[in-house]
């Protein structure tokens, strides 16, 4: 198998002369101001990882897979599979094999075809090809359907059957762009799980491209989360969860995604206090910090940071605390404005006394109404930090 780097790597895409044909755009091309559908990347894909290409729509991740496997060529940077240079390799000659969103199957063909033509056109002989061809369909549960065409098939036969014929072909490295994205819900779990299932009995690379942050999280050894073309952070799923480099990476990492409340710093006695503007602009809320948090927020007081809170790190009480402790234990109002059953949780809509909304996330057994008044106890211990103008970490939470 292979290991794949890139360095800083680029591709720009020229704007369209006036009566000048040009193909269509690809993912990411031509955001706002910026040419630049995929800018200055530096990642690497460990040999026999999974990794996993993350971001929301437009944020380069297609671009960058297509570079990586020959079909757009490259503005700036260098790509570099089993340690050799590929800018200039062919796509054929690459020995990767790509796992497309439309499955891209033969109509006139047979499944068994489709995962053998690739062999045929390579001119392996036919008792290779069997075996091969054999192999793979047991591996993904195909064997029964082999002599089937496309129209016959379900999506998920459809999808299992394009990558069969990637693994047929035992490539350097595999690349999935979003081939799970036309499965309804149910057949997108049970293909996460043989993915997953195929990339420890295969020991193979995997470049695999989502915009679902779930499939991220359940498919990855690390995560690459992407945004207009560049990389924001790569890690493994739980630090990308529990110290997101950015306020993107924790607005986009986790469902429900976290809070994040703008406010300033106050000392007031010995205490430092969080104090969230309200939508006039008013600063409102005291919410006093850990003192092992207030350590890392020195150079903070009396500016201006964003609080990122978990929905789970939200605990919701109809029995308001005495006035007294409030400051102390971090509590503020709120009325619940959405309930959303999920079946083992309720997420809830709460909008505080700030105007500010939060969202938590309470157990089934939780007895809500629309329009309740609750009172919020926020744990300080699991907030992070943001500085508002970088939008970068300041401080994580504290060890549990």
């Amino acid at each position: 198998m292979a290991r794949i780097v890139l360095e800083n790597l680029s591709k720009k895409f020229v704007r369209a002369i006036q009566g000048e044909n040009r193909r269509p755009k690809a993912d990411g091309e031509m955001r706002g101001a910026s040419p630049f559908a995929v800018s200055a990347v530096n990642l690497t894909v460990e040999d026999k990882e999974l990794l996993v290409l993350v971001g929301p729509s437009g944020s380069g991740k297609t671009t960058l897979l297509r570079m990586i496997a020959g079909l757009e060529d490259v503005t700036s940077g260098a790509i570099y599979i089993d340690g050799a240079r590929a800018n200039e390799v062919p796509p054929k000659d690459r020995d990767i094999a790509m796992v497309f969103q439309n499955y891209a199957l033969y109509p006139h063909m047979t499944a068994y075809e489709n995962m053998a033509l690739g062999l045929k056109l390579r001119k392996f002989a036919r008792p290779e090809i069997e075996r091969r061809v054999r192999s793979a369909a047991e591996m993904l549960g195909l064997l029964s359907i082999l002599d089937r065409r496309p129209s016959e098939l379900s999506g998920g036969e459809r999808q299992r059957v394009a990558v069969a014929r990637a693994i047929v072909r035992q490539p350097k490295a595999f690349l999935f762009d979003e081939p799970f994205s036309n499965l309804d819900a149910q057949m997108r779990g049970q293909m996460r799980l043989e993915l997953s299932k195929l990339h420890k009995r295969l020991g193979a690379t995997m470049l695999f491209v989502t915009h679902d942050q779930v499939e991220a999280m359940t498919l990855g050894n690390r995560v690459a989360v992407m945004r207009d073309g560049t990389i924001q952070q790569v890690a493994d799923p739980l630090t990308l969860y529990q110290r997101p480099a950015n306020m993107f990476v924790a607005g986009f990492i986790g469902s429900p995604a976290m809070n994040l409340w703008r406010g300033k710093l106050w000392r007031e006695s010995a205490n430092v206090c969080f104090h969230g503007k309200a939508g006039n602009g008013d600063a409102i809320c005291p919410i006093r910090l850990d003192d092992g948090i207030t350590a890392a927020l020195q150079n903070y007081v009396e500016k201006e940071v964003v609080l990122g809170i978990r929905p789970e790190n939200i605990s919701v009480d109809a029995t308001p605390p005495e006035p007294a402790s409030r400051v102390a234990t971090g509590t503020i109002d709120a009325s619940i404005e959405v309930i959303e059953l999920t079946g083992p949780e309720i997420y809830l809509g709460l909008k505080t006394a700030a105007a500010q909304m939060l969202t938590a996330r309470v157990d089934s057994s939780f007895t809500a109404a629309l329009n309740q008044k609750v009172t919020l106890f926020l744990d300080m211990q699991r907030a992070h930090f943001f500085d508002p103008v970088t939008e970068k970490l300041i401080t994580h939470p504290l060890p549990p």
